[in-house]
This record gives structure tokens, C-alpha cells and sequence, in this order.
């Protein structure tokens, strides 16, 4: 049997914007890896009369309800005296839910549990209960008139928590159906270029689906199937990867990867090789997403971060009549910044970024969004010029780390740089 969810999030400080929804999208990659089809995302405030508005919509389009906050012990708590009302369920205590929390606040907090921490034992009638380890809100399900309905914790520690040890298990016995993605991710051209290339495709395919999604700087194809177990919606979906890889060529770098940064990890290690990094615009964002990655230090040396023209030439030794007669945003100056980080960390091959990320152009008029992307090689030093337009500073900075990337897995796979 399909099955198809609502999410429902409580809570004011998510409609004012004090916090994100990340519950809404960990609930829903989960409810996806479980095959439940997820439809709706609603917020709601702290608000009985518009939450019992909320779930009264939901029930009548979803056989899966799941609501997260809304189950502390303050006064605005009234996740679950809403929704069973809804379902006419009544609230019950559980002494040893009780217990439990009296415990937590006498022996973790050493100070005696406030009296309306007790509303957090009243549980509805017959439901299953889902443990709180890292808090003292127990989260539940039940099912009522052709409904699942689950309620979790707001904090997403503790939603996580639940969610991973109570109520996957409970979902994964509702559903006989599993949804596998893959992602093709690609780089250098843009999201109408790669629609129009398998639009046709696209709109033909119902399962397996194809559909793009533009990031800042590169565009993810998701490839999704739905079958009755992992292995079917595997071998469905390994002739679509097959298909676009082939379409789409050298501009994808990897599939279920999560950017570019993690491909070239791989072929350095692979070559046994390291990278060395000379960042000026970009003030260190290559080097950040590199490092980020575990085991980093097996490829990657070190880098420069020569924001100021006298460092290019003091520290990376870009030649003082270089900077005086091309200037630091240019081709040659790319070239020796790649060269001098190369030298000084003792790399196999060095990337370098320089450029104008704006708001306005820099000393010698350079317009914003001018970047070049030095590589230096045993084989030679290469530079490619990239015309970012006027975008956002941080889009720039975003877009010229990946052309470094990109650049450096172009050279390890044997393919232009240029």
C-alpha cells in the first residue's frame, strides 16, 4: 500500500524566522528512503484553534500525520492536547514516564523537576511510545480513523534521536515500497542548458523520474525509483545514470558525491599526489572545503591566503614587475601565485584564485565578477578566465572556488583545463 504523509512543524519561532525547518527536511529524505510519499510541509504557530485548523486539513488528504514541537512543559506546549482533541483521543499519565523525568532533573540537573514537566507524562490513550534519551519529551503514535499520526520533539537533537531509534521502525513497517535516488552532479553549464539537453527525456519518464536542481554554482540531476525492495529501485535506476553520464559528458564529476571538492580527494589519492592552494578572492574557500573532508591531510599540504598584493609577491613571490604591469587580478598573476604555492609546500600541483568579488571593481577597473584560476603541474602551468557577471559577492566567491575545483579535476582525468 502507498502511503503519503503531512508534516506539520509547531511553533511561532519558525514563522518569524528566528529559526529554520531543518526537521521538515530530515523527516522528509527519511520518509523518502522508506518509500511514503511526502506532500505537504505546513508551519503553524503556537496556536490551538490554527493547529486544530492545520490538522483537520491534514487528515482528510494524508494517512500519515507527523508533528514536531510542541511537546515541553510551558504554557504555548499544546501539540498534543490539539491533536488528540482532533482525534478524539483522550490523555493519559504514565507514571513511569513520570518517574523518568523526576529522576533526569534530580540526578542530571541536581534540582527538584518543576511541576509542569508533568504535563510531558500525559500521553494519548494506547499509543505507542517513542523514548526520549537526550531530553525529557517522549515523543508517540497511534492511529485513529485511517490516520498514522506521530508526534515528535522540536529540538532536532532530539527529533533525530526519536526519529532514528522509534519512529523509523514504526514507518518502516506501514510502508512495502522504498524510494532510491542518485545524483548526477555536474559542472559548467547552467540548469536551462541542461534541461533543454533531456527535457524530452524528462518529461517521458514516470518511474524512474529525472529532475534538475540548480545549487549556487552547479546543477544536480536526481534520478529517483520506486521499487518494492533497494536492489529493484537500483537496477531501475543504473541504466538512467548510465544514460545522462553519457549525455551530458565531461561536465559531470561524480554521482552521489557531495560536490566537487570530494572527486578530487579521490583522484589525487588515487594518484598518490597532494595540492597545494593560493586563494585571494576566494580567502581560503578551497582550501576550507578540502579540509573539511576526513583524511584531507593524506592529499592536501597547505595553501596562502594572499589577500593583500604585497603578500603575493613577499610571500608566494609573484614578481613585483608582474603586479606592476598586469596587476593582481590577471592571467600572469594567476600563474605565479599557482607557481609560488607549489614551490613553498612542496606539492605535486598547485590551483590559484584571483579576482574581483566586489561590490565594486578593483584599483585598476577590473570588472566584478573577472576571476583567474592558476594551475601549476609537472606538465605545466595552465589559467582559465572566468566571467562570473555581476553577482552577489559571495555567488562569486562561491562559483570561482568550484572553477579552482574544477580545474583540478580536469587535469587529473586528462581533460582541458582551459
Amino acid at each position: 500500500m502507498s502511503h503519503t504523509a503531512e508534516l506539520i512543524a509547531v511553533g511561532t519561532e519558525l514563522l518569524l524566522g528566528n529559526i529554520a525547518n531543518t526537521n521538515a527536511q530530515t523527516l522528509s529524505q527519511a520518509l523518502s528512503a522508506l518509500g511514503i510519499d511526502v506532500f505537504w510541509h505546513t508551519v503553524v504557530g503556537d496556536n490551538p484553534r490554527r493547529l486544530a485548523q492545520a490538522v483537520d486539513i491534514a487528515r482528510r488528504r494524508a494517512d500519515i500525520l507527523i508533528t514536531t514541537g510542541g511537546l515541553g512543559p510551558t504554557y504555548d506546549d499544546l501539540t498534543k492536547q490539539t491533536v488528540c482533541a482532533a482525534f478524539g483521543k483522550p490523555l493519559e499519565l504514565h507514571p513511569d514516564i513520570l518517574e523518568e523525568i523526576r529522576v533526569f532533573y534530580e540526578s542530571a540537573l541536581h534540582v527538584p523537576m518543576p511541576e509542569n514537566n508533568a504535563q510531558q507524562a500525559m500521553l494519548p490513550e494506547g499509543c505507542t511510545v517513542f523514548d526520549n534519551p537526550v531530553g525529557t519529551a517522549p515523543g508517540c503514535a497511534f492511529s485513529a480513523g485511517g490516520v498514522h499520526v506521530l508526534m515528535l520533539p522540536g529540538p532536532p537533537h532530539e527529533m533525530e534521536t526519536m526519529l532514528r531509534r522509534c519512529a523509523v521502525p514504526y514507518l518502516r513497517s506501514l510502508s512495502r515500497e522504498v524510494i532510491v535516488s542518485r545524483d548526477i552532479m555536474t559542472f559548467g553549464m547552467g540548469e536551462s542548458s541542461v534541461d533543454a539537453l533531456l527535457h524530452e527525456k524528462m518529461a517521458r519518464m514516470e518511474n524512474p523520474t529525472l529532475a534538475t536542481y540548480a545549487k549556487p554554482a552547479e546543477v544536480r540531476l536526481r534520478a529517483t525509483a520506486k521499487a518494492a525492495g533497494q536492489a529493484e529501485a537500483e537496477a531501475m535506476l543504473s541504466p538512467v545514470v548510465e544514460q545522462v553520464c553519457a549525455l551530458l559528458g565531461d561536465i559531470v564529476y561524480g554521482v552521489d558525491v557531495k560536490g566537487l571538492e570530494e572527486t578530487c580527494f579521490r583522484l589525487l589519492k588515487e594518484r598518490g599526489w597532494t595540492l597545494a592552494t593560493a586563494e585571494s578572492c576566494t580567502g581560503g574557500l578551497v582550501a576550507q572545503r578540502l579540509t573539511a573532508l576526513a583524511g584531507a591531510s593524506a592529499v592536501y599540504r597547505g595553501g596562502v591566503v594572499s589577500y593583500w598584493t604585497d603578500v603575493k609577491a613577499s610571500v608566494l613571490g609573484v614578481p613585483r614587475e608582474t603586479l606592476d604591469a598586469c596587476g593582481a587580478v590577471s592571467e600572469e598573476c594567476a600563474r605565479a601565485m599557482a607557481r609560488g604555492a607549489r614551490r613553498i609546500t612542496g606539492a605535486d600541483i598547485a590551483v590559484s584564485v584571483t579576482g574581483t568579488a566586489g561590490p565594486d571593481p578593483d584599483e585598476r577597473g577590473t570588472p566584478v565578477g573577472i576571476v583567474f584560476i592558476g594551475l601549476d603541474t609537472p606538465t605545466g602551468t595552465f589559467c582559465r578566465r572566468v566571467d562570473a557577471g555581476r553577482r552577489r559577492r559571495d555567488r562569486i566567491q562561491s562559483l570561482a572556488a568550484n572553477h579552482a575545483l574544477d580545474v583540478v579535476r580536469r587535469y587529473l582525468t586528462g581533460l582541458p583545463v582551459a
